[in-house]
């Protein structure tokens, strides 16, 4: 008997454990829809920050794919929280309306997103003297955030052409600014030099570069702790004709058989 009234009370305990899962899950009427469209919006902010994050991937950017993937994610899901997460105060809701002490702002949540997505793209904004890198890779985060937005609130066709506007900035225009915008400063790319010499070769390598490259930003000799007589130089250097790089990097390997050499282009 006394086992009968254990079972039958485990019974009803997993049946309302159900019920409230289910009501977690499902909630009221019609959410079981609801919730297919919140999936809707988060997948189509998942591809469409995707798209935009593979153009930055592809040119080699700080934040590249997982990080504009993300921003359009959670902006789309900020949005969303701050739209239904919170208890409304309007007809047809699940309040009673006379008993409603405020009315709810549905851009409370949402519009923090736009201030708080400036942390992430100042974090991809670098200054060296007069040159400013990153801001174009801010801008990227600044548009995907709103696309996740946009994404949020169901608002397909204004995400989708705005993916598409951003994605066509980003490669249509560079091609225009190559090829008929003159040669300027802004066309100048900035280079790091890495390479491990003997150290009485540091005063030909810098010869060279003076006479090479368009503007030196910085350049530094440290000597090895285990192998004194040698040093490594790091040279910071602009350049606006990209075809000189290898002629650089074949000559200063003739010129000084370095112990290891990298030539790198730093990102904009």
């Amino acid at each position: 008997m006394l086992n009968y009234i254990e079972s039958q009370l485990v019974i009803n305990g997993c049946k309302k454990l159900t019920n409230i899962v289910l009501y977690l899950c499902i909630g009221r009427d019609l959410m079981d829809n609801i919730c297919i469209d919140f999936m809707i919006r988060i997948t189509a902010a998942l591809i469409l920050g995707f798209l935009l994050g593979l153009e930055r991937e592809l040119t080699n950017k700080y934040a590249g794919l997982r990080t504009h993937i993300l921003v359009c994610l959670g902006a789309c899901i900020f949005t969303i929280i701050s739209i239904y997460g919170f208890p409304t105060f309007a007809e047809g809701d699940n309040v009673i309306t006379s008993q409603a002490t405020g009315i709810r702002d549905t851009g409370r949540v949402a519009a923090q997103i736009v201030t708080g997505i400036g942390f992430i793209g100042a974090g991809t904004v670098l200054r060296n003297g007069p040159i400013i890198i990153g801001l174009t890779t801010a801008a990227t985060l600044w548009i995907s955030a709103a696309i996740g937005m946009a994404c949020g609130v169901g608002m397909y066709e204004i995400a989708v052409y705005a993916t598409i506007i951003s994605v066509a900035v980003l490669t249509v225009i560079r091609v225009f600014e190559k090829k008929f915008i003159p040669t300027s400063i802004k066309r100048s790319r900035r280079y790091k030099l890495s390479l491990y010499i003997q150290g009485d070769l540091t005063e030909q390598v810098h010869d060279y570069l003076s006479q090479t490259v368009d503007n030196i930003e910085d350049f530094s000799t440290k000597k090895m702790v285990e192998t004194p007589e040698k040093s490594k130089v790091v040279v910071t250097f602009e350049l606006v004709n990209k075809k000189l790089c290898k002629d650089i990097y074949n000559k200063l390997s003739d010129m000084t058989t370095p112990d290891s050499i990298t030539l790198q282009e730093l990102n904009d």
